[in-house]
């Protein structure tokens, strides 16, 4: 079964995850699928990323969240969409 988890990266009492979709017999630092953004606990606001695109992929074809990354996604800000501005002729 594939899911959707945190990955621990960064140095010692300095956490630093990453979004990652796993194989989940694989171990958290184990080899993983694709990177699908990150989370930083250490700076304030605290830093989500999370490729939305993928993310709906992933769920899609049958991926599942963590607990965690539910939790921050729902918390993480949608970006706003970005308008297409009229390119200007001379």
């Amino acid at each position: 079964m594939v899911t959707i988890r945190l990955r621990r990266q960064g140095a010692k009492k300095s956490p630093f995850y990453r979004v990652v979709v796993i194989d989940s017999r694989n171990a958290r630092e184990g080899a993983f699928i694709e990177i699908l953004g990150h989370y930083n606990p250490r700076v304030s606001p605290e830093a989500v990323v999370v490729d939305r695109e993928r993310l709906q992929h992933w769920l899609s074809v049958g991926a599942k969240a963590s607990d965690s990354v539910r939790t921050l996604i729902k918390r993480a800000p949608v970006p706003a969409p970005v308008a297409a501005e009229p390119v200007a002729t001379a």
